[in-house]
């Protein structure tokens, strides 16, 4: 009964934890869930008011599958004041969240047997929906000794004739690490050289970032952000297909509003598949997002600064006070990227028995189970060895978590 595309399909590993934890919640245990990505601020008091504004306003009606013209034209404003490349109205979408955004790209981009290149770790959905374009996904292995990020000589010995969309994030979900200028210079120049390459840049996180992160840029307001591929390489503006969207930044991720900006034949075939497949994105939600684009400055610095503070606490928690547990300090986002292959092949006495850990997913369900501190594994980000844990809570729950943690580590055999 079920095609071939259904088969393929797997329940999103992070959402598979924040489940189990909501069940174990619901039993009466107290769990702290750190699995999904969403900022633990509320959205802007802007788009609230401005979604209230449009309810009161009657604004409640079908709009163009592409979003709202005004929409468009403030996001290709932002865009290219950001990446200094010039875009236009027609050359920009507005889908339900940067992650249908990227599904429908790659819908439109592939054909069976096309190769989409996926560094590792990668976020845990990029797989799955690129078989589900019948892509063939080539994964390109980069471990700690290139700090997770992709290099130029890996990204040239990967790359074949089918080569066809190549999928960065910066900075990463998982790892939180962001391309500096030089690294991504050198990413350019092999881009270039393979013109049937097209780049999809998921900058969903690329406000979200530290102090201490290399090469920020920053606006006339004083927001940073990480640098962009076509920050330096400009003249690859039409193999780049630029993604990003409201969830993240301004904490607008059940609003759903994403979008993608690239050459104007892709956007006008990506408003058609919108057309056909979603009619558009809420009428409010874009108005929601209108006024974040617009007004929303000074509450995202006042969140990243609060961000960058709750980083920096519990970064040096663990640094000293963990032994086992090694965390790579993010540029930004708000993960933890953890490494824990030194608590493998220990044992842990729970419910009456004695527990080898052998692999992430192990360490990940003792801590669910014993200590009650929900994280993502590694290996479902392609990464075995490694542990993402989300830290876009109150201080009240990361400093339980970390307590947690630390126990968890003296009772290991």
């Amino acid at each position: 009964m079920l095609s071939k595309k259904a088969q393929l399909l797997k329940p999103s590993p992070t959402l598979a934890m924040a489940n189990k934890a909501r069940e174990l919640q619901a039993q009466g245990h107290p769990v702290i869930s750190l699995t999904v990505g969403e900022p633990d601020w509320p959205s802007f008091r802007v788009a609230n008011q401005a979604a209230m504004e449009a309810i009161e306003q009657g604004f409640t009606k079908y709009t163009a599958a592409a979003g709202i013209p005004e929409l468009r034209a403030a996001i290709a404003k932002v865009t290219s004041d950001e990446v200094g490349v010039s875009y236009t109205a027609a050359q920009t979408a507005v889908a339900p969240g940067a992650k249908f955004v990227i599904y429908a790209l790659l819908q439109m981009l592939i054909n069976p047997g096309d190769e989409v290149l996926i560094p590792t770790p990668y976020w845990v959905s990029y797989p799955t929906m690129a078989e589900l374009a019948e892509a063939k996904v080539r994964f390109i292995e980069c471990g700690e000794s290139e700090n997770f990020k992709l290099t130029a000589e890996k990204l040239k010995n990967a790359l074949t004739e089918k080569s066809r969309v190549l999928i960065l994030c910066s900075p990463s979900n998982p790892t939180g690490l962001s391309y500096s200028v030089t690294e991504l210079k050198a990413l350019a120049d092999v881009i270039a050289q393979h013109p049937q390459l097209v780049v999809i840049s998921d900058d969903i996180y690329n406000k979200l970032v530290f102090q201490s992160s290399k090469d920020l840029l920053q606006n006339a307001e004083g927001l940073k952000r990480a640098p962009q591929l076509l920050n330096v390489a400009p003249q690859l503006k039409n193999q780049v297909v630029i993604v990003n969207g409201a969830s993240k930044s301004y904490s607008m991720t059940g609003w759903r509003v994403g979008w993608a900006l690239g050459p104007e034949p892709l956007i006008k075939v990506l408003a058609d598949f919108l057309s056909q497949s979603t009619s558009n994105v809420t009428s409010i939600s874009q108005k929601a997002t209108l006024a974040a684009l617009q007004k929303g400055g000074p509450e995202l610095k006042e969140a990243v600064a609060k961000l960058e503070a709750k980083k920096n606490r519990m970064l040096e928690l663990f640094q000293k006070n963990l032994n086992l547990i090694k965390v790579t300090p993010p540029d930004g986002a708000f993960y933890f990227w953890l490494k824990v292959d030194s608590c493998f092949n220990r044992s842990m006495d729970h419910q009456g028995q004695k527990i080898v850990l052998k692999n992430s997913i192990d360490v990940a369900k003792i801590w669910l189970e014993k200590y009650f501190v929900a994280v993502v594994p590694g290996i479902e980000f392609g990464s075995e060895g490694y542990i993402r844990m989300s830290i876009a809570a109150s201080d009240k729950d990361l400093d339980e978590a970390y307590h947690r943690l630390k126990k968890f580590e003296s009772e290991l055999q």
